[in-house]
């Protein structure tokens, strides 16, 4: 019988290292940014999106907070050689504690040890939270996935967030994590209607609009210019959060995602948090905005041909017809809620294109299609309501991390 403990044990302390921070006082002094500070001083908190640590210490500067990696940033930084040492180290130790362990399962916790290493490399460097990312592998597993929460959290708990996803699964793993105490950062959310679900249901401290991908969507299958589409879907967001925090009912903030250009500081001002990839930082460093003011009240115009005008502006709507489902759902006990249970109550109530059955055959085609799901294979399905554009933007993003994690995986397993 194989010794959990002991592996947790392993684990932990692979992971942790030599981890000698004095948290309050980071490695160096970093610069004050008075560009940053005027953006600041609009409510927004500013975090970068990168797993890079040298690239980020070039940016880097007393106004930033936190950083945030994915699989796929995690993996672009293992790609690199740079923990080889450790997974062989990890390989060697994990099976002197457990040699029974089978293969996937030692995968599994080499890449817990490799994401909790990185995350404490990049807490060491700045003193800053991180976002660390759950396996793909949990993403429809209620108890596991608090379960490696706990373990990540134990990890660092004065500076790591916990990343899961939005799934009905991750949204009752979100909530359970939180009972707990631990910040979770409840990552690929693409609407709306499904940050409105996800703060009453999960009450997660962070919420997510990948807003770069949405833009990116409508020009990629021709459905119109791109311009604004994620910068209106996320102060729509941000409105309807802040209208449900004004009445007590959520603590969640909303994070900017998936920023794709620095007009978007100025566009999306006073947004609660902005996560921005290096090139947007640099960028709107080198080149602030002459003034800028609080955009929360914005509501960006859309240029859509008709087909986009099918499906896109769900994306931003939070009808009361939905609002009303939302209530239904939490008159139940929600901590005795299941994944399928969440999933009937929203198909019985008329919303089941917001977490449908996707089929094997859907997977491989989101597989196929990458990042940017192609509309003209999905379009019937989206058109009759039968599927969401958020929950197939939702799924596709998955499936792209799942990609990504699996060439991380792939690594781990050709050196053990």
């Amino acid at each position: 019988m194989i010794d959990v403990d002991a592996i947790i044990d392993v684990a932990h302390g692979l992971a942790r290292g030599e981890f000698p921070h004095h948290f309050g006082r980071p490695e160096r002094e970093f610069r004050e940014s008075p560009v940053w500070q005027r953006v600041r001083a609009l409510g927004t908190r500013l975090w970068l999106d990168t797993g890079d640590v040298e690239a980020a210490e070039s940016l880097w500067c007393s106004e930033f907070e936190a950083l945030t990696t994915n699989n796929t940033l995690l993996n672009k930084e293992i790609q690199k050689g740079l923990y080889d040492d450790l997974i062989a180290q990890a390989t060697k130790a994990l099976r002197e504690a457990a040699p029974d362990i089978e293969s996937r399962e030692l995968i599994q916790e080499i890449a817990f040890v490799l994401n909790a290493r990185h995350g404490l490399k990049l807490v060491e460097r700045f003193d800053a939270h991180v976002s660390v990312e759950l396996h793909t592998d949990l993403g429809d597993d209620v108890n596991r996935s608090v379960a490696y929460g706990k373990r990540f959290f134990d990890i660092c708990p004065e500076r790591f967030y916990v990343k899961v996803p939005l799934t009905p699964a991750g949204l009752l793993a979100a909530r359970k994590l939180g009972q707990f105490g631990i910040p979770v950062n409840l990552t690929l959310g693409f609407s709306a209607r499904q940050n409105y679900l996800a703060a009453l249901i999960a009450q997660p401290r962070f919420l997510n609009v990948f807003m770069g991908r949405l833009g990116a969507f409508v020009v990629d299958n021709a459905l119109g210019d791109g311009c604004n589409v994620g910068e209106k879907v996320t102060l729509a967001t941000q409105r309807q959060l802040n209208v449900l925090r004004q009445e007590g009912r959520t603590r969640s903030l909303l994070i900017g995602a998936s920023m794709r250009g620095e007009s978007q500081v100025a566009a999306l001002a006073g947004l609660d948090v902005f996560t921005m990839p290096l090139k947007v930082a640099s960028q709107y460093a080198d080149d602030p905005a002459e003034e800028i003011a609080s955009q929360l009240q914005s509501d960006p115009p859309v240029e859509l041909d008709e087909r986009g005008e099918a499906v896109v502006p769900a994306l931003w709507e939070v009808p009361e017809a939905f609002t009303e489902s939302v209530e239904g759902l939490l008159k139940v006990e929600l901590d005795t809620l299941t994944p399928e249970a969440i999933q009937s109550h929203l198909k019985e109530t008329g919303w089941g294109d917001l977490f449908p059955a996707w089929s094997e055959q859907d997977l491989a085609t989101m597989r196929g299609d990458g990042k940017i799901p192609v509309f003209s294979r999905w379009r019937k399905r989206l058109v009759s309501g039968e599927i969401g554009l958020d929950a197939l933007m939702n799924a596709s993003a998955f499936m792209s991390f799942a990609t990504d994690q699996k060439a991380l995986d792939d690594r781990i397993s050709s050196l053990t």
